[in-house]
């Protein structure tokens, strides 16, 4: 993912966004040579300047004369991380308070099957003939507890075969769980999988085409996974692909183990990733197979090959380089 994207993520402007490019390039430098190389002028330069200093990533300019550089930007984006996540919660709420009004006025006078219940051991056969129903696209978001389903990667890769579009949403505690990235999550991505990831995901959900949904009702303090519901198309299904669609704008690109850029081994670009997307320093070792003060080692190796003093530094270089 380049730094574009990646400032697009965080709720950044495409004419905001070039001109913060052409800040590290070019700053310090007059603003009128900074509009000049980004090639904006006039209103659309000071709406889209006006947007790096209200997101604590630019020194204010009054005119067009002042020398103007970026700062640092660990409180803006910061500001710019939790607003993100505040309109990912705000979008559960909405969701949540859809169903429920859903459910008082419409199942409770008609008995129409527009959401089913499934619970226990129907749940591994409804969830496999769900897979094999697919015909044009799946979208999942996916996080712990997960459902004993001996043949889930299986089923997963057959959909991809048969040309089947998947995208999928993971949460960081996906990551965390033992095995999971090397054994299902990269497996999939290889075999042609779309993949992102959030910090958290608002609900375990997986929707076929654009004709039913499966939603997950876990209990994340004791892990289980043992109730789950069927959602045929209604309003509850249309909230359930707009979320889904926002949390996949919000998410971070994982490329896995596709083709890496020249000169940077695949297990340094896991390394990369791990960090960027904020994964404890434990987790990392433990899916690279390596000790803390290896992966400390690493990290001070890969930060002298891009110049950088800081963790946050390698990350944006990793970035520019087209690392990650």
């Amino acid at each position: 993912m380049n730094l574009g994207d990646a400032l697009r993520l965080l709720g950044i402007g495409q004419a905001a966004a070039r001109v913060y490019l052409t800040l590290l390039e070019l700053a310090p430098a007059p603003l009128s040579d900074i509009a000049a190389a980004a090639g904006l002028d006039g209103p659309g330069l000071s709406a889209a300047y006006r947007e790096l200093v209200d997101a604590g990533l630019a020194d204010a300019a009054e005119r067009d004369e002042d020398v103007v550089a970026p700062v640092a930007p660990t409180a803006g984006l910061e500001v710019l991380a939790r607003r993100r996540a505040a309109e990912v919660e705000q979008s559960r709420i909405a969701v949540a308070g859809a169903f429920d009004s859903f459910r008082r006025q419409r199942l409770a006078a008609h008995n129409d099957h527009l959401v089913e219940i499934v619970t226990g051991d129907a749940i591994g056969p409804r969830m496999r003939r769900a897979w094999a129903s697919a015909r044009h696209q799946i979208r999942q978001l996916e996080s712990p507890p997960y459902f004993p389903v001996a043949s889930a990667t299986e089923d997963a890769l057959a959909t991809l075969a048969r040309g089947v579009t998947q995208r999928v949403v993971y949460s960081r505690e996906s990551l965390e769980r033992p095995g999971h990235l090397k054994q299902v999550i990269e497996p999939c991505i290889d075999a042609g999988e779309q993949a992102r990831l959030l910090a958290s995901v608002p609900v375990k959900l997986l929707i076929i085409d654009e004709a039913y949904a499966l939603v997950s009702l876990s209990i994340k303090e004791v892990d289980v996974h043992n109730t789950m519901l069927v959602v045929q198309p209604c309003g509850l299904l249309s909230a359930l692909i707009a979320l889904f669609e926002q949390s996949w704008q919000h998410a971070l690109p994982f490329k896995g183990g596709t083709a890496r850029p020249v000169g940077l081994s695949p297990a340094d670009r896991r390394l990369l990733w791990l960090l960027a997307s904020g994964t404890s320093d434990d987790v990392i070792s433990r899916e690279l197979g390596i000790s803390r003060r290896t992966l400390f080692r690493r990290l001070e190796v890969l930060m002298a090959r891009l110049g950088a003093a800081n963790r946050f530094q390698l990350a944006l270089q990793a970035q520019r380089n087209g690392w990650l």
